[in-house]
């Protein structure tokens, strides 16, 4: 008998959105898992994370049935034990403290509309609880991406083929793009020259011709700089700049303080090291940059990103196939959020909560206090900045906690109750991506395991329990994924639920050459140049800011992501366990700290202590120290402040100052 296949898609928080085979026996067990070859995209291949995506799909200690927190640990109960103890909670709190004491929390741990903001989103609208600004990961990129063009769009990353010069900056894509390398080895094949910025040698830099490593959190300066060579050599495109651009004055007039000289002692690359790529840029054509969001996550980095976007308008490089950048494809993603999320649902406007202040919101907001959290599709416990805040908020006695996982996670052993969810292979979704341009649509290939329910189901079931009548809370996913597509965006016209039935996936209607003739989405119609907001001071956790003069914590950490890991999500295995244990430096820092490779050592500042073993390399520069992320237990994030990013409000995961101690074993 022939195995039967089914078409899914990956919906774990990565830019790829991989369509994936999925391999059936005649009992309906996955044996295996590929990438789809008819994929534009994923061109028939998976990263190795999602290769293996069944082990967790049938692990042992997945989560099967709902659970409840008694003195003597979890016991097993009914789904509708659980859902009324629930539901009669929130009422009650609602009732006495107020809707808004009750906090969602949710990010990406899934991609797909309907299990990440489809059904959740009505019922926490519909309740009045307080909103959550989602700002964990990507914000501070989104406002610098807004600020300069007016949209999050792109290059399509087929058309890195035809670039001649590729700038990768902040991005390390064979960990966390990988299926964006095969167009850039074929340019690369064709004479294209690879650059990459980034503070650490990454696997991606040490395959590059050329890598600059300039400080964490330095990247608004190095853009400066080189916009100061290409202005003051005359490189710009003067007749796109005319057409399709604003503010060239005020940029030039910010420009002007950023010469190589400055630009070269702000962030440790050589001036004519920035001369030279300034001038390599601008006079390659076309030219393609890769932006990832590791340039963000730092106090000065929705700028960063602002001005590191104007580089291909200012050369005129979006004129041209295979030039201009490519940060996220999510802008074109324009479907009909309002039906699907239904915000006219609450009964008054509700606050704002920031996902990255969640220590403080569990510890120090008031009137009314947080008293209720509810999380899913997230590890918050794991993920989020200054983790020993977060972890004493989770603490609470008085904090009542419902977690919706696949795995007993960091916070889910925190809950009051646990419910089991299902996984991408075995619910119904629609997807969109952050690095392509192809909606599509997947249906359960498996099964769920136990007594797993999708978000969906478990938010429609609690709606009922809460009495909320009205008729969207009964929506099937099908009613769900026909509101969402049903929008007025010429980018969505002509896809359908049925055609996405039989296609699985389609390309959105947009241009190859999204700004070629403008069509810029500010206001004006055109790219904003200006520099008025541009100017750099370093941030308060780098080398050269205000927490650095007293010379405490005198290194700079960096903690990107894992090449085995995907944020939390596989913090069970032992080799992302093992990587992120690890603590690169470089051998001028270890031997003045009396450090060897392979030793046990601290890393600490003034909001903790986490061990590590040393890794003594050429990875980082001296006064970088690095580490992976995220690991389940005490971890990294304890090191990480609270301090937002300049414009976005996003955390500076990527702005701290620690030092490193020898430790016995």
């Amino acid at each position: 008998m022939v195995p039967k296949t089914a078409i899914s898609t990956c919906a774990l928080d990565c830019p790829d959105a991989c369509s994936v085979l999925v391999t059936l026996d005649a009992d309906g067990r996955a044996t295996r898992l590929r990438g789809n070859p008819a994929h534009p995209t994923t061109q028939g291949f998976l990263c190795a994370k999602v290769t293996r995506y069944l082990d967790r799909v049938y692990h042992p200690d997945r989560l099967l049935h709902p659970l409840k927190r008694t003195s003597a640990g979890f016991e097993r109960v009914s789904w509708n034990e659980a859902l009324d103890a629930i539901a009669a909670r929130l009422q009650t709190i609602a009732a006495e403290d107020g809707p808004e004491a009750i906090l969602p929390y949710s990010y990406a741990g899934t991609m797909g509309y309907l299990n990440g903001s489809g059904m959740d989103r009505r019922f926490f609208h519909r309740l009045g609880a307080s909103r959550l600004d989602r700002t964990i990961c990507a914000s501070a990129g989104a406002a610098g991406l807004m600020e300069a063009q007016g949209a999050r769009l792109g290059i399509d990353p087929r058309d890195f083929v035809h670039a001649r010069f590729i700038l990768v900056w902040g991005a390390n894509i064979l960990a966390t793009n990988v299926h964006q390398w095969p167009f850039i080895v074929e340019a690369r094949r064709q004479g294209a020259k690879l650059v990459v910025i980034d503070p650490v040698r990454t696997k991606t830099a040490a395959l590059a011709d050329q890598h600059l490593a300039p400080y964490p959190g330095s990247d608004l300066a190095l853009a400066l700089g080189l916009i100061h060579v290409i202005l003051r050599d005359a490189l710009e495109d003067q007749e796109y700049l005319a057409r399709h651009a604003t503010g060239l004055d005020s940029l030039r007039e910010r420009a002007a303080q950023f010469p190589p000289a400055r630009a070269a002692q702000l962030t440790g690359i050589p001036a004519h090291e920035i001369e030279q790529l300034a001038r390599a840029y601008a006079t390659a054509s076309p030219a393609a940059i890769r932006l990832g969001y590791g340039v963000q996550r730092s106090e000065r980095g929705g700028r960063a990103v602002r001005a590191i976007a104007l580089l291909p308008a200012l050369t005129g490089a979006w004129r041209h196939a295979g030039g201009g950048l490519l940060l996220t494809t999510s802008g074109a993603f324009e479907i009909n959020r309002d039906a699907l999320e239904r915000p006219d649902l609450q009964p008054q406007p509700a606050r704002v909560v920031n996902m990255s202040l969640l220590g403080d919101a569990l510890t120090r907001l008031d009137n009314p206090p947080v008293k209720a959290i509810v999380v899913y599709n997230s590890n918050p416990a794991a993920i989020a900045p200054d983790q020993a805040r977060v972890r004493a908020g989770f603490e609470r006695e008085d904090l009542f906690k419902v977690v919706i996982e696949q795995f007993m996670t960091d916070t889910a052993r925190h809950a009051d109750f646990v419910l089991p969810a299902t996984t991408f292979l075995e619910h119904t979704d629609l997807y969109f991506a952050y690095g392509h341009y192809e909606m599509q649509l997947a249906r359960p290939a498996l099964a769920p395991p136990g007594e797993a329910r999708s978000n969906v189901e478990i938010f429609r079931a609690l709606a009922r329990r809460m009495g909320f009548t009205e008729a969207c809370f009964a929506d099937s996913d099908e009613d769900m994924i026909r509101a969402a597509l049903d929008s007025p965006s010429p980018y969505l016209e002509g896809i359908t639920l049925e055609r996405l039935e039989r296609e699985h996936s389609i390309r959105l209607n947009v241009a190859r050459l999204p700004f070629a003739e403008g069509g810029f989405r500010a206001a004006s119609g055109k790219c904003d140049l200006s520099g008025d907001a541009l100017e750099y001071t370093p941030p308060v956790e780098s080398r050269l800011g205000e927490a650095a003069r007293d010379g405490r914590y005198p290194l700079e950490l960096i903690s990107h992501k894992s090449a085995d890991g995907m944020n939390s999500t596989f913090g069970n295995r032992a080799e992302v366990d093992a990587q992120c244990a690890l603590i690169d430096l470089h051998p001028e820092d270890a031997a003045a700290r009396n450090i060897a490779d392979g030793a046990p050592v601290e890393v600490f500042n003034g909001r903790g202590a986490v061990r590590f073993t040393a890794r003594v390399n050429g990875a980082v520069r001296p006064g970088v120290v690095r580490t992976r992320s995220v690991r389940w237990g005490q971890n990294v994030n304890l090191l990480i402040s609270q301090r937002l990013t300049d414009i976005g409000g996003g955390p500076t995961f990527y702005n701290c100052l620690v030092d490193v101690r020898p430790c016995s074993e």
